[in-house]
């Protein structure tokens, strides 16, 4: 289907484009989301008729976008979750979640602006982007951690997974020194001889 994009696309062009994109991503995503109109000649002369209104909200939506991510780029947010002994979580951290953590301090997302490349399902620290306007994104940090002291010490630059597997050897190097010192399967006593 030829559609006319009202907004920069990524990957499919920008304002003012007639470019031709799968029947269903336009009408499931492009026309629905006002980012574009169909192709025809009535609407290629609402297009020029508009070009310049349109120009003109797309920029003041863009420096809205520019100056709601001065805020927002570069700050870190902490999330507490379940995971196990080697670091992997019990289920995964999705845009949903980040929206959320962002919202509750005070910052303005929709989970959909959050590009999320793959999931996250581990503990450490982990840079995600945010897509506030076609031609905005920010980047801002997560802290995935299972407690408070551990995000403190991963904000730190502790590897807290490397630190509890190497807490856990130094642990048993510590016991089988003991036991060798102990002298492990020696007895004091003397035996009686029959």
């Amino acid at each position: 289907m030829k559609v006319i994009l009202l907004e920069r696309v990524e990957g499919r062009g920008s304002l003012g484009d007639v470019v031709t994109v799968k029947d269903g991503y336009a009408r499931n995503f492009l026309l629905p989301r006002n980012k574009a109109l169909r192709a025809n000649a009535a609407n290629l002369k609402v297009f020029e008729a508009q070009r310049a209104d349109i120009e003109v909200r797309n920029q003041q939506a863009k420096e809205r976008a520019g100056k709601a991510g001065e805020k927002l780029d570069g700050t870190s947010y902490i999330l507490i979750r379940q995971a196990g002994e080697s670091g992997q979580l019990y289920g995964s951290v999705s845009g949903r979640d980040v929206a959320d953590i962002i919202n509750e301090e005070g910052g303005k997302v929709e989970r959909s602006m959050v590009v999320l490349d793959k999931p996250i399902k581990t503990l450490g620290l982990h840079e995600v982007k945010v897509r506030l306007h076609a031609e905005v994104a920010v980047t801002v940090t997560l802290n995935i951690a299972r407690s408070m002291d551990e995000a403190e010490r991963q904000a730190r630059g502790e590897n807290i997974i490397d630190a509890q597997f190497e807490e856990e050897r130094l642990a048993a190097e510590e016991a089988a020194q003991d036991l060798l010192e102990g002298g492990a399967g020696q007895q004091d006593g003397g035996y009686a001889e029959a």
